[in-house]
């Protein structure tokens, strides 16, 4: 007889998940789906309301990353306007997106996934999470919660608030930075280049040599990558254009307005994600033996697709890690290292930032008049490129709204990584905790922010009920 297993809720993500699991009568993975059981519909409600007052709506979209959000919004509200925010505002609004990068990714790699590598992914549940990371390391511990706080206190200082932020505005963003609060953050800066530093030498000694097996072998795929460059191919996390990669490494460029040359949805009835895909392949597919048209984004596809990074420790450790792994690096769970080499990056370049004189000037936003318009923003958001796009009337109005996220152009890359890690880990029909554990990391390993990719809504819901026996056999569904 066939079985279903079922892993619900998919656990150190944010948001919610659940892992369907279809095995043959052999016992062996038949198929999978990684099913998004939560609906937002912010690009339907948003509809109707004036433009400027988007960059304030979609930081509620989600508390972890509300930052890409805001300055992804800003973005494509300057577009709408026909504004180009003074060069002080832009240096403040990169700031703000390095600060937040900084703690989502403490926050993902030391408290979400990171306990799977720092207790092991066969360790008890009880222990297999923050808690455990606590009594293993106290100290290290103890620095990470210190230095993410201190991110928060950063932004606090830069923006009067670090979740749901209003200071990036159409035209600009809408305080300067005082002299004294210039020197309080470069302090702090400092601090967080300290642990960065530190993290990755930790990981390279203490985590990534014992578990290279499982990176080789865990949620393995092929695809294209997708991120952002500056014009001389430089990393790039706030703006520049976007460059989509094939698997063999060749790329195409393009302005990110012109992102819809290059990207298709497709839609699945059993997912309230949708699925983008490179057009250029003329037709989407997810089938393990033959994708087609299929990319990813987030930490490894911005470390891929970027010629090099312009700031010298994250430098020396792409130049490590392209020597290890070549370019493109395919191995899913080598976003972990990838997601360390950023923050780095991000630690330089928000002291590089803080360093400038200009960042200290007065003038940091622009005159906005409303206008008949479609305007696009874009940032590297931590799990991947965000596109926030949108169309307004005479008056200001929004008359159509689209949002793909990050997490959203990893849905299909998602799904494929989970099938393989299932197929690789569950034999015979024998698992474990341990062993669905290691589907559950393929996931992880893209940091998934489901509140962020669940928004189209065309009126209807795709609701199935199933129902059970007392002995877990299905007996009916019911869908509309």
């Amino acid at each position: 007889m066939t079985k279903t297993l079922v892993i619900q809720p998919v656990s150190r993500i944010e948001g919610h998940a659940k892992v369907t699991i279809q095995l043959d009568e052999a016992g062996n993975v038949q198929d999978t789906r990684v099913n998004v059981i939560e609906l937002r519909g912010f690009e339907k409600f948003c509809v109707g309301r004036p433009v400027e007052e988007m960059p304030r709506i979609v930081t509620r979209i989600c508390g972890v990353c509300p930052w890409s959000h805001h300055l992804a919004s800003s973005k494509a509200c300057d577009a709408v306007f026909g504004v180009e925010p003074p060069p002080t505002g832009r240096k403040l609004r990169e700031l703000c997106n390095s600060v937040a990068y900084m703690e989502e990714h403490i926050l993902h790699f030391f408290i979400l996934a990171g306990a799977d590598f720092v207790m092991g992914p066969d360790a008890d549940p009880a222990t297999r999470n923050i808690i455990g990371i606590i009594g293993k390391y106290p100290d290290v511990a103890t620095r990470v919660v210190k230095v993410r706080h201190m991110c928060a206190k950063m932004l606090e200082v830069l923006a009067g608030k670090a979740i749901h932020p209003d200071a990036s505005v159409p035209g600009g963003f809408s305080k300067p930075l005082l002299a004294p609060e210039r020197d309080q953050l470069r302090k702090m800066a400092d601090e967080c280049l300290e642990l960065a530093k530190f993290a990755i030498d930790f990981a390279k000694k203490n985590i990534f040599p014992q578990y290279l097996d499982v990176v080789k072998s865990l949620g393995v795929i092929e695809t294209g990558f997708l991120g952002t460059v500056k014009d001389d191919g430089a990393l790039d996390l706030y703006d520049g254009k976007l460059r989509l990669m094939s698997k063999d490494g060749t790329f195409a460029d393009f302005p990110y307005d012109k992102y819809t040359d290059y990207i298709s949805e497709h839609i699945e009835p059993w997912s309230y994600l949708k699925f983008p895909y490179d057009k250029r392949a003329g037709k989407f597919s997810m089938e393990l033996d033959s994708p087609n048209g299929i990319y990813r984004t987030n930490t490894l596809a911005r470390i891929n697709v970027c010629d090099f990074i312009d700031t010298p420790l994250a430098q020396a450790e792409l130049e490590e890690f392209r020597n290890n792994f070549g370019r493109p690096a395919q191995l899913t769970l080598l976003y972990h290292w990838a997601r360390l080499i950023e923050l780095l990056y991000n630690a330089e370049n928000a002291i590089r930032l803080l360093d400038d004189p200009k960042i200290t000037n007065f003038e940091t936003r622009r005159k906005v008049e409303p206008r008949a318009a479609h305007g696009i923003g874009c940032v590297e958001a931590p799990r991947g490129t965000l596109i926030h796009d949108y169309t307004t009337d005479a008056n200001g109005i929004l008359t159509d709204v689209n949002l793909i996220v990050g997490t959203t152009h990893n849905n299909a890359p998602i799904n494929m990584s989970v099938k393989q890690a299932a197929k690789a880990v569950i034999k015979d029909g024998r698992y474990d905790q341990g062993i669905l554990n290691r589907v559950e990391m393929a996931i992880r390993a893209y940091d998934p922010c489901l509140s962020c990719a669940t928004h189209k809504f065309d009126g209807t819901l795709a609701v199935r009920i199933d129902i059970y026996n007392h002995d877990g056999r299905l007996i009916d569904s019911m869908a509309n």
